[in-house]
């Protein structure tokens, strides 16, 4: 039998002193998942004059520049067939149909299942938009749904609308988008058909065919090229960079204020119901955008029209009652900042305590009243009173609670409410306990917003 040396018996002490105690670790492991991976990257040197020719995408810069400007020169020299029109607008359709109903809702969030030809369909519309495959899309969406707002989004909107809207494609960013899971796309075949043969398929669905319907079916070639071609693919485009832009900054939050996500009836109108944006990042998995019946969600009937001719199927709803709760939450939260902003009567520990005889004195120089334990000062009221100045005159140094609560005049809420702003003090002895009669009814019903410090004398269960 050995017995170890001096020397690794020190090393092994330098070794568990170095190691991390429970408490340190359970801190690290409890450290937001975004600060721990952005310290473990090195992230690239900000961009600057020097390196930009080096951080930008050329190939990406050709494409959002060159479209848009062959776009305007075609608008400008070639003449509007109305038969090139229309197709150009279902084109247009059928690709964002693509990209909402397929890339997004289906693919990304797997919201609903879909049959294999409503697969190809939309497969071939999303690549006809020429937006990246498949995969490479919807990777970088659920890196955005998992990191929105931080700087492992590929298209944080903290960085500005820009960038948000075209910028993050045009660079590289200094920081590579978080990690997504996207297993349960490599294991689908139409996904990875789709992916290997995507530059084949955006030239074909993306050019040849916009060209080639008008150019073949009624002899328009130069309206099929400019108008189903570049314009329909600029607008495209665009409609579809407005969700991680317009999105992020036009609207409401309805449902959730935590980050940047917004509902509004413009950005779903330009993007084919997508607009909803604050709850889509609240409920993901649903396939509705828009959760009530009159909101503009064209990409939410399309999908329910698939569902009623067999096509589509469990199709994902997030319990009503989850909604119902985000809303109110919003709500409540809107009606606190609303109460906040009211100079509200004060309160019982906010006035002096008055003794009786002291109350009778002093209603001698001014015009007190006591009613449900507080006294009131009528100095400014008295010639206001809509049942006359002698009704009050007469009650002066007494308490009028009976009066005021229905033995002379039963007294509204609104009357009450004004009542409590002339409080100056409370009657010794005549508030033992806060009676209902006491409170004015503005202040019966209140949001009270939970604060740890409130609770901590208190444990939380499990």
């Amino acid at each position: 039998m050995s017995f170890p040396s001096l020397r690794s018996l020190s090393r092994a002490r330098s070794t568990i002193s170095k190691a991390p105690s429970p408490a340190e670790a359970q801190s690290d492991e409890f450290r937001p998942f975004v600060d721990r991976h952005l310290e473990a990257i090195k992230p690239l040197p900000p961009i600057t004059l020097l390196n930009l020719p080096g951080r930008v995408i050329w190939f990406n810069v050709i494409v959002i520049t060159t479209t848009p400007l062959l776009s305007l020169y075609g608008i400008f020299t070639t003449r509007a067939v109305a038969q090139t029109v229309l197709f150009s607008i279902a084109f247009y359709v059928w690709n964002m149909l693509g990209i909402t109903a397929g890339y997004h809702r289906l693919w990304s969030h797997r919201s609903y299942n879909a049959t294999k030809p409503l697969q190809y369909f939309l497969a071939t519309a999303g690549a006809g938009a020429v937006q990246g495959s498949i995969k490479w899309w919807s990777r970088s969406h659920r890196a955005h749904h998992r990191y929105t707002d931080t700087d492992l989004d590929p298209y944080g909107a903290h960085h500005g609308l820009f960038w948000s809207h075209i910028g993050w494609m045009l660079v590289k960013p200094s920081t590579r988008p978080g990690p997504a899971d996207i297993s349960d796309l490599k294991q689908n075949p139409v996904v990875d058909w789709q992916h290997r043969w995507f530059f084949v398929l955006a030239l074909f669905f993306g050019g040849f065919v916009p060209a080639a319907v008008p150019g073949l079916l009624w002899d328009d070639w130069r309206g099929g090229l400019f108008f189903a071609g570049f314009l329909r693919l600029t607008c495209v485009h665009h409609s579809t960079f407005c969700v991680n832009s317009l999105a992020h900054w036009l609207g409401n939050t309805t449902f959730d204020d935590k980050l940047s996500p917004r509902d509004h009836l413009l950005t779903a109108i330009v993007t084919l119901g997508e607009g909803y944006h604050n709850f889509h990042h609240q409920f993901p998995i649903d396939y509705r955008n828009a959760v009530k019946w009159y909101q503009w969600d064209p990409t939410k009937w399309f999908i329910a029209t698939c569902s009623y001719i067999g096509l589509a199927s469990h199709l994902r709803r997030f319990p009503d009652v989850e909604v119902k709760k985000s809303m109110l939450t919003m709500q409540l939260k809107s009606l606190k900042a609303e109460v906040d902003r009211i100079l509200w009567p004060p309160s019982s520990n906010d006035l002096p305590v008055i003794s009786w005889n002291n109350f009778q004195a002093q209603s001698r120089s001014r015009p007190l009243i006591v009613i449900s334990g507080f006294i009131h000062d009528m100095s400014d009221f008295l010639d206001q009173h809509p049942g006359g100045r002698r009704l009050l005159v007469q009650n002066i140094g007494k308490d009028a609670t009976a009066s005021f609560l229905g033995g002379v005049y039963d007294h509204s809420h609104a009357a009450q409410n004004l009542l409590a702003t002339m409080r100056v003090g409370v009657l010794h002895g005549g508030l033992e306990h806060i009676d209902e009669l006491a409170i004015p009814p503005c202040q019966r019903l209140q949001i009270v917003k939970w604060s740890g410090a409130v609770h901590s004398g208190c444990s939380a269960g499990m």
